[in-house]
């Protein structure tokens, strides 16, 4: 099958992977651009797993201030070398992370930072919403993981979809990104800060 070079430019602006890999994944998926999509972020989400282990001591703070100067927020985004921190792509993943949490708020980075406490909290709020229905307890444990999960969907950064491309969560578009630029990619920290 005949792959355009159009096409692989498209894919590449839509998800920062490698020529060779969006060429092979355009003749896999008989030139079907989301099926093509669908098979590089698989990719990029295997490379990626493979490079989390990895240490993360570059990076840069991103910092952004709300034209009406009521809100700020401010991340640290590591990587492994000051080259991809340098790098213009990577910038431009601090900014939309940095506009993400002035954006949406989030309170935790990801699930696992969440305090034990307040997630006991949450299980119990959703056992007495669920105390009068009528359903066997392995059900309500199902129950209980999907409002969790939407929970953590709204409290945890890489959770959250991101605002710019709602189809992805902040986690995919930083995968995206480590797979694009061959590093591990972190989100250290973040502030949010709002005058009301």
């Amino acid at each position: 099958m005949e792959v355009t070079a159009q096409a692989i430019q498209e894919l590449r602006t839509l998800t920062g992977a490698g020529i060779m890999d969006i060429k092979k994944a355009l003749v896999e998926s008989n030139g079907n651009t989301e099926a093509a999509i669908k098979l590089l972020r698989e990719q990029g989400k295997l490379k990626a797993l493979k490079k989390q282990e990895r240490e993360t001591k570059e990076g840069i703070i991103e910092a952004y201030i709300h034209a009406n100067s009521q809100v700020g927020s401010m991340i640290e985004l590591n990587c492994e070398t000051d080259f991809v921190a340098r790098n213009k792509e990577f910038q431009e993943l601090a900014h939309n992370i940095v506009l993400q949490v002035a954006a949406l708020n989030p309170q935790y980075i990801a699930p696992e930072d969440v305090p034990q406490e307040v997630i006991e909290r949450e299980k119990m709020i959703y056992q007495k919403q669920l105390e009068k229905e009528k359903k066997p307890a392995n059900v309500l444990e199902k129950i209980i993981i999907g409002k969790l999960e939407k929970f953590f969907s709204e409290v945890c950064l890489v959770k959250q979809k991101f605002f710019k491309d709602e189809k992805i969560t902040i986690e995919e578009l930083i995968t995206s990104k480590i797979g694009a630029l061959g590093e591990n990619i972190q989100v250290r920290r973040i502030v949010r800060m709002s005058i009301k």
